[in-house]
């Protein structure tokens, strides 16, 4: 067990650490409340009304699904670098992984999560 103790110390003293910064700024920092601070704050423009309700959930898909074939072009283009080394493994493998994603994308489609009414 005693090879376990340094990662126990550093947990510990990682643990202290971020509690320390999370409550520091709390502790120290100026504390002047203001009115103007305080008001909802639109691009430069004083709000005209609040919002009127929630957004239909299509958004929230519709950025999900931007993420995840953003995440897909960070393996694209490392793998775009390598080519030649990987050869036609490389290439093949790639096929694969950009088939399961054309089939992710695909999917979404027919289940409409891309159409907005």
């Amino acid at each position: 067990m005693l090879e376990y103790a340094s990662l126990l110390i550093f947990s510990v003293l990682v643990s202290g650490v971020a509690l320390l910064m999370l409550f520091a700024n709390a502790l120290l920092g100026p504390k002047r409340p203001n009115p103007v601070k305080a008001a909802p704050f639109e691009c430069g423009v004083e709000p005209i009304a609040l919002p009127s309700g929630r957004l239909p959930i299509h958004f929230y898909v519709a950025a999900m699904l931007f993420v995840v074939f953003d995440v897909e072009l960070v393996f694209l283009f490392p793998w775009a670098v390598v080519l030649k080394e990987l050869g036609w493994l490389g290439l093949i493998e790639m096929g694969g992984f950009l088939g399961i994603v054309v089939a992710g994308f695909v999917y979404a489609w027919k289940q409409g999560a891309l159409e907005f009414k």
